[in-house]
């Protein structure tokens, strides 16, 4: 399985993704996160499912930006041809993979600032090839394991939150992902996105370059923990029965 995330919020992007691919007993490690560049722009795919059509989808939608006679301007270009490229491998191995008992199964996160956006944009494409935008009101998205991760984002994550604290949200989703799900795991993969310079950075994580950061994320859980004002829920001094 996977955990991806994508993040917009106003002054840029973040993407990370896990590398780990479990096959049964058989463990390896893979990234999930691309980055592209056309016509001296960047931008980023994370991908969650079958890795044979996620990387079959990759291949023909690097193929249809190369052959294209005019750059693709827009990132919601990008996500629809995608979205075209995804719906194409669909149609070519979806009857074979429900033979073999595999469902069609394959997300992306898709993010970048192109030569004719005003500001990056974050969209999400399902297999069916459609794809939804991301908003102020909805600023993230998760694919592959979405549950555990998922209460972190909706509870901390604003449109406005700055740049470093969306990377650590980001951070923080996949770690509540990595502690409830053994097919999730490091190293991970991030891409950060500034809206003020047009740099798009990657870097890859291994466990120990965050052990500082998780230790201080428990520490800061076990203060909150102290102060919590527990009183508030104690019930009441129970009587006991009565006698008749």
């Amino acid at each position: 399985m996977t955990f991806a995330v994508g993040i917009r919020v106003h002054s840029g992007l973040v993407a990370l993704a896990d590398t780990r691919v479990l096959r049964g007993h058989d463990l390896s490690k893979k990234t999930k996160l691309t980055l592209l560049e056309h016509h001296g722009r960047q931008f980023f795919v994370a991908t969650s499912g079958l890795r044979s059509v996620t990387d079959k989808t990759l291949q023909r939608f690097e193929d249809a930006l190369a052959a294209r006679s005019a750059p693709v301007r827009h990132m919601h270009e990008a996500a629809s041809e995608y979205g075209t490229q995804i719906r194409r491998v669909r149609s070519e191995d979806r009857a074979a993979l429900n033979e073999g008992g595999l469902a069609f199964n394959s997300h992306a996160v898709i993010g970048g600032c192109l030569a004719g956006d005003t500001e990056p944009e974050l969209f999400l494409v399902y297999p069916e090839g459609n794809w939804v935008k991301a908003t102020d009101d909805a600023p993230s998205m998760v694919i592959g394991r979405s549950t555990y991760g998922r209460p972190t984002l909706d509870l901390l994550l604003r449109s406005d939150t700055s740049l470093p604290d969306a990377v650590a949200l980001a951070y923080l989703a996949f770690d509540a992902t990595r502690r409830c799900s053994v097919d999730v795991d490091f190293p991970i993969d991030l891409a950060v996105l500034d809206r003020r310079t047009g740099t798009l950075r990657t870097r890859r994580c291994e466990a120990s370059d965050l052990k500082p950061a998780r230790a201080y994320w428990l520490a800061s859980q076990r203060l909150a923990l102290d102060g919590f004002p527990v009183h508030l829920l104690h019930p009441q001094r129970s009587e006991g029965p009565q006698r008749q």
